[in-house]
């Protein structure tokens, strides 16, 4: 079973494609934390933002393995573990600018697709275009969303508790600008797929999202299990 969770930035995608994985014992993998990864990458190098063939090279090159239980992901880069590194804001706005390089995307969507289609039991993957490009052939498609101002309030909460020293009228900027750069990105933008199951996570709370998902997964697979019966 794939399961993709697509959705802009805060909406809780990592979250609950955590909780998904660890409930279905299916492998989970973090796609913005390799799109992280790069950024931090090329960051950590000095390489400019426009110098796109060095980024792609640098994406190439890049050893990126994800470890671990889906509540205690580990991020590896070339055998260093860059799990905490990779969270900075600073890192995010990297990761989201490298994401808007075509040979970027080629590359790291490669890799996404051996690893989801090698998984024993299958695998959940969250990110931006995974039920649009990724894996059009999903099992089931979620695209999680929220209001800009709920999606910002949580990620500064999250960087409170982590010590990161920022504002929410930081967070909110830095948001939207994630938001315009990945609607807009000419290569795989941000987009509901047409059988994706769309759930606004404005006023809910994370046991209710996962709820909500849960049951549509079970009701997946009753009608699976009934057509081969």
């Amino acid at each position: 079973m794939i399961i993709a969770i697509d959705g802009p930035s805060g909406a809780g995608k990592s979250t609950l494609g955590k909780m998904l994985a660890k409930n279905l014992n299916l492998l989970y993998l973090d796609t913005g934390a390799m799109y992280r990864a790069v950024g931090f990458a090329v960051l950590d190098k000095g390489v400019g933002f426009e110098d796109t063939a060095r980024i792609a090279e640098i994406a190439e090159n890049a050893r990126i393995e994800l470890v671990g239980e889906p509540e205690h992901l580990q991020i590896f880069l070339d055998g260093a573990d860059v799990s905490l590194a990779i969270r900075t804001n600073e890192v995010g706005q990297a990761a989201s600018r490298v994401s808007t390089i075509s040979e970027v995307r080629r590359i790291l969507v490669e890799h996404q697709r051996a690893l989801g289609a090698t998984a024993p039991n299958g695998a959940v993957l969250d990110g931006r275009d995974i039920g649009s490009v990724v894996f059009p052939n999903a099992d089931i498609k979620f695209f999680l969303t929220a209001k800009p101002e709920a999606r910002a309030r949580r990620r500064y909460e999250e960087d409170l508790e982590k010590g990161r020293a920022v504002s929410y009228e930081q967070t909110f900027a830095e948001i939207k600008e994630r938001d315009e750069r990945d609607v807009s990105r000419s290569d795989s933008p941000l987009m509901i797929a047409e059988d994706a199951v769309v759930i606004d996570t404005s006023e809910l709370d994370l046991s209710e999202v996962f709820a909500q998902m849960i049951a549509i997964v079970d009701e997946k697979r009753a009608k699976a299990t009934a057509g081969l019966t």
